[in-house]
């Protein structure tokens, strides 16, 4: 909302040499945020000029210019530069005659650009200065020719200053209105908080306007067949006419430079008169050209297939649900968003229809997105317009188009009015209090709920609070609580660090979480957030590791087309995020993201019935039912490697990023949660076959409880992603692992007897995965066991055909003595025990 001074000034006191950045702190300590300051970027000597004369001249560029004589002083008077009275001016236009008065912008002027003021010869002269047009002087978009003041109904004194004849000494600064407070997306709202900031003396414009007084019933039918959330659509609906305007007459300069500085172009005076009270008052108004309604108004939710040629000369397919304006004819107009062509008012309006209403703002939010057409109506009733300040915004703009356009007000006109009767707030005594953490006097209270334009009556218990009609967000003891605090001053509110209770913090699952990711970005790994809607086939590819389809959760209203389905596995948005990132050069990448996954259970309808308003708490058994409709979420952990793991260095060749580095990520989260996460061979359709391994943990009860998969993927795959050859990935149900993991993880104490080391290598089938024949010997060494890894996978000469050797190094140690040779020799041929029993292993001559 944008907000000229002189505007404002008009309806609360500005202190002299108050300056827009004076403005914007004032409504900052009221809790509205600032934006920006507009000004006209121009700067004198700008000032009224007559044309003495007019020379046309042809040019041999086939153009005609006009040699002016253009009188800037009265008599012979020394002009506002220090010159002379009269200055020699070329001008292209032609839409001026001798005796006009025009702007002249005299050397060391600068208008809006910059573009400087100075004499320079041209087309033969030297040009004086300038005659400006409307758009040089940032009045408006007209070009055509130079801005004639006639036109503008004005005839000013020769030398005048034209930057404050035309208002152009005015500011304005610009606030966003939140969607709480839509009365601010007026002046009338805005001079109600610079008043509330300042003490300044505040004067409602609507109750300066006089009402209309109406004999004849323009006929009107509120026909809302469909409402939402058990709301009609128009509560409210005023009209008023006014007959024999001239619609020649022009805007006057004042309001086409108010309404310039607020963001409105002009169109013409109708239109900008209704566009004027809708600033002045927050009320949207449209205007009908009245000759060209046929028979009545009725408000109705549109039919099926019906459509509408709205002002932008767009035809629109309406929805059942959009509540439209319609006459005998059919739809007029978009109800709160935009009116329809054939009642438009246009260059021959002689007699005008006005229109003030009060719509739904539910009902107008969903039309405007629905066919993508937000306006400034739309924007002020999506928000919630006063229902009281209709009649008076009506009474305004008759009052204006009398005035300015020469109108006559007619006694035709009508009123419905079907607001709800205010409901009062019960405020118990002290409750603010309690709430905010300050003491506020029962003055403060009742002063600062009168400020707003509520009215209080005494209760037993406190106050019963009724908001006034133009404060829709005031609709408990909590938003009252809020006024208060915000009128009192935000600056009383001390500022206390509270004190957390003892014996709270962090969960065990939150503090695992932050470690695994903080573990796994210390080793070198991005954290990224990927969008988590994919399509169907993507679901399919990584949702399963067996082909096939997989139950998915579709959305209602997708944001892209192409990928309407909620994600089961998170490693599709972190390929989409390696493909950007390779696309931009960044070709060594690590990234990973822990993020909640949505796996629908087949044959479970997920979703609700019934969806309850925002604004109410739903009951338990809705609350269930909603709980029921949503999806399992699990935590998952994914993460991709592409390019190199290590870059190439002097002395030191690059090392490709595999299958390796996926595991070894997976060992990260496996330190950082302490749960010990078993690899073996596994399968997945979207991996590569030979370098995929299944991530399991051991439960309780001795069952395997797959958790994961890590390896490379399938490079058909990573082609169709563009993406290289070798991309390796991992994902691991954090769920799952947190589950497993104690109340935190206990640090291995350190030995200090020394060890015994020992080499084994054992002889097994060559489809015995070595991880299951290195558990096999670690189970049978027992506890002076240390350590044992894999070091060698031998299949060659010496060992028979379909065989393999697996060496493995051993470390023994007790805590308590140092080992003898023979007892490590025990504990380790008690592991071959193990391993022989189970895989046929033998120990390798």
């Amino acid at each position: 909302m944008r907000v000229p001074l002189s505007w404002l000034a008009e309806y609360v006191d500005l202190e002299p040499g108050t300056t827009p950045e004076d403005v914007h702190a004032a409504l900052v300590s009221v809790g509205l945020e600032e934006e920006d300051i507009h000004r006209f970027e121009l700067s004198g000597p700008i000032v009224v000029g007559e044309v003495l004369s007019a020379e046309p001249e042809a040019q041999t560029n086939g153009k005609t210019i006009n040699w002016c004589q253009v009188r800037v002083a009265p008599g012979d008077e020394t002009a506002a530069d220090g010159g002379p009275a009269i200055h020699g001016v070329v001008c292209g236009a032609h839409n001026f005659v001798v005796g006009d008065k025009v702007v002249v912008t005299l050397p060391g002027s600068v208008l809006p650009g910059p573009f400087p003021i100075a004499a320079r010869k041209t087309y033969g002269h030297v040009s004086d200065g300038m005659i400006a047009s409307a758009k040089e002087l940032g009045l408006g978009d007209d070009h055509e020719g130079i801005l004639v003041l006639g036109t503008l109904g004005l005839d000013p004194e020769v030398g005048t200053d034209a930057i404050s004849l035309l208002g152009l000494d005015d500011a304005a600064v610009e606030i966003n209105v939140t969607p709480d407070r839509g009365y601010a997306f007026s002046i009338r709202g805005v001079a109600r908080e610079y008043s509330h900031a300042t003490g300044a003396t505040f004067r409602d414009p609507a109750l300066a306007v006089a009402p209309v007084v109406t004999a004849s019933e323009f006929p009107v039918t509120i026909d809302d067949q469909a409402p939402i959330r058990g709301r009609v659509g128009a509560s409210v609906f005023v009209t008023r006419a006014v007959r024999g305007v001239d619609p020649s007459k022009p805007s006057p300069a004042w309001l086409i430079a108010r309404l310039k500085l607020a963001g409105i172009r002009s169109i013409s005076l109708i239109v900008d008169v209704t566009n004027y009270v809708m600033l002045e008052l927050g009320q949207p108004i449209h205007g009908y050209d009245l000759d060209r309604l046929n028979g009545g108004i009725t408000v109705r939710r549109a039919l099926e297939e019906e459509k509408l040629v709205t002002l932008d000369d767009a035809t629109r397919e309406l929805h059942p649900e959009d509540l439209l304006i319609t006459d005998e004819s059919g739809p007029i107009g978009l109800a709160g968003v935009m009116g329809g062509q054939t009642t438009e008012i246009g260059a021959s309006t002689r007699n005008v229809l006005i229109e003030a209403a009060n719509f739904d703002p539910v009902s107008i939010a969903r039309t405007a997105r629905r066919h993508k057409l937000p306006s400034e109506a739309s924007r002020r009733f999506e928000r919630g317009v006063d229902p009281a300040v209709a009649v008076v915004a009506a009474a305004r703009v008759v009052q204006l188009l009398v005035e300015l356009a020469g109108g006559v007000a007619d006694d035709l006109g009508s009123l419905h009015d079907a607001t709800p009767d205010a409901v009062p707030i019960e405020l118990p005594t002290g409750f603010i209090s309690g709430l905010i953490g300050l003491e506020y006097t029962r003055d403060e209270v009742r002063t600062s709920l009168a400020e707003i334009g509520a009215t209080m009556t005494e209760t037993p218990t406190g106050l019963a609070v009724t908001a006034p009609s133009w404060r829709p967000d005031l609709t408990d003891k909590w938003t009252l609580a809020e006024e208060v605090a915000r009128i009192v001053g935000y600056d009383r509110i001390p500022s206390v660090l509270p004190v957390a209770p003892p014996g709270r913090g962090l969960t065990l699952p939150q503090v695992l979480k932050r470690q695994i990711a903080q573990t796994l970005a210390a080793a070198g790994h991005t954290e990224v957030l990927a969008y988590p809607f994919v399509s169907e086939k993507a679901n399919d590819l990584f949702g399963n590791p067996v082909s096939g389809p997989v139950p998915q959760l579709r959305l209602a209203n997708p944001m892209d087309g192409e990928a309407p389905f909620m994600r089961t596995s998170i490693l599709p948005g972190l390929l989409q995020i390696a493909h950007r990132n390779r696309s931009r050069g960044l070709t060594d990448l690590a990234v990973f993201e822990l993020g909640l996954v949505f796996r629908p259970e087949p044959g479970i309808r997920y979703g609700a019935d019934v969806v309850p308003p925002g604004a109410v708490r739903p009951s338990a058994n809705l609350e269930a039912e909603l709980n029921a409709g949503i999806p399992p979420q699990p935590l998952m952990l994914g993460v991709v490697l592409i390019g190199n793991a290590a870059r190439h260095q002097p002395g030191h060749p690059a090392v490709a990023a595999g299958w390796q580095d996926a595991l070894a990520a997976v060992q990260q989260v496996a330190l950082a949660s302490g749960v010990r996460i078993q690899v073996r061979q596994g399968s997945h359709q979207a991996m590569h076959p030979g370098r995929t391994a299944e991530l399991f943990v051991t439960t309780a009860g001795d069952a395997d409880e797959v958790v994961g998969y890590a390896g490379e993927l399938l490079p058909a795959v990573a082609r169709e992603g563009d993406l290289p050859s070798v991309v390796a990935v991992a994902e691991v149900n954090l769920s799952d692992v947190i589950a497993h993991a104690g109340a935190g993880i206990v640090a291995t104490p350190i030995r200090t007897m020394p060890a015994a080391t020992q080499d084994l290598s054992l002889v097994v089938d060559a489809d015995v995965p070595a991880a299951d024949v290195l558990a096999a010997v670690s189970e049978g060494g027992g506890a002076l066991l240390e350590s044992a890894h894999l070091v060698d996978d031998y299949r060659g000469a010496g060992v028979p055909v379909g065989r393999k050797s697996l060496t493995f190094a051993l470390r023994f140690r007790a805590l308590d003595r140092t080992l003898t040779a023979p007892e490590a020799s025990e504990a380790k041929l008690a592991g071959v025990a193990v391993a022989a029993a189970r895989f046929g292993a033998t120990i390798r001559e």
